[in-house]
């Protein structure tokens, strides 16, 4: 599940934070903030697809083939904006726990959930509805 990624990405980064800082720090206030908006903005992102993903009533395990292709609301703008949401929440903790060396376990994790749950979710929803996944995936990007 793309949560336990999450956690455990967010673990590396505590981690690297508290017991191998190296002497690196961007540790300030505009710092702080950032990282705050970066999470502030994942949060509301992941909010907004569930709440979009239940007003259509379909599904938001990644493993499960979707009732309906929702491409209204953030969807929009993203065909993934759950996992957008959660690059965001790792970047903005990267920097509010000032652990610079973790800035790079945000393009793994972003490769991680890409291949182990974007590119099945995308088959399955292209097996699903062609046709209209193809427009769509002309249309919308898959991260922003």
């Amino acid at each position: 599940m793309p949560p336990v990624w999450l956690a455990g990405f967010i673990t590396l980064a505590w981690l690297q934070a508290r017991h191998l800082p190296l002497g690196l720090s961007l540790d300030g206030a505009v710092t702080d903030l950032l990282g705050g908006v970066l999470v502030g903005g994942g949060v509301l992102a992941i909010l907004l697809a569930a709440v979009e993903l239940r007003r259509h009533r379909t599904t938001i395990v990644p493993h499960q083939t979707p009732d309906r292709l929702v491409q209204s609301g953030i969807y929009k703008r993203s065909r993934n904006p759950i996992y957008l949401g959660d690059a965001l929440i790792l970047a903005g903790l990267v920097l509010r726990f000032d652990a610079v060396l973790s800035l790079a376990l945000v393009p793994v994790f972003v490769w991680v959930i890409e291949r182990r749950f974007i590119l099945p979710e995308e088959d399955r929803l292209r097996r699903t509805f062609r046709a209209d996944f193809a427009r769509y995936e002309r249309k919308t990007r898959r991260w922003v």
